[in-house]
């Protein structure tokens, strides 16, 4: 989504609590990513998919457990760097929705920001393997902006 402005992450407008991030084993992460900079992250990747409100979990793993869990879900019994796992669709339920979890393998990983970035696009209902590009230039687009 390139809207050709000067548009930048800081120029959202963000209430607090309106987009939920909570962050699970970081010191697990090679690249000291703090926290508010995960949650910018996600913030402008699930805006970007029309959604305002909600709960992200992040959770950086081993490589161990990334390979369980991608063996399990995926069928691919090898570790990967970044899954994503929505919870809740796009069905008008009132309330915040439950967005869904990011795992993050560091081990795995080039860049955590990026990982974790990639991570909430999913999220935001967007896919690599289906559009014609548009997911992975946003996600180049928003990354250039730091």
């Amino acid at each position: 989504m390139s809207t050709g402005s000067a548009w930048r992450p800081s120029s959202v407008r963000r209430r607090r609590g309106v987009l939920d991030v909570e962050v699970i084993g970081l010191e697990r992460s090679r690249e000291a990513v703090a926290p508010g900079e995960l949650e910018a992250l996600c913030s402008v990747a699930i805006a970007s998919g029309g959604v305002e409100e909600g709960h992200v979990a992040v959770e950086f793993v081993g490589v161990r457990r990334m390979r369980e869990v991608n063996r399990t879900h995926r069928g691919i019994d090898a570790p990967t760097d970044v899954l994503s796992f929505p919870v809740d669709g796009v069905d008008g339920a009132p309330g915040p929705r439950e967005l869904g979890d990011i795992l993050i393998c560091p081990a795995r990983t080039a860049d955590e920001r990026e990982a974790v970035l990639h991570g909430a696009l999913h999220l935001a209902g967007m896919d690599h393997e289906s559009d014609d590009g548009e997911m992975l230039a946003l996600q180049r687009e928003i990354l250039g902006w730091r």
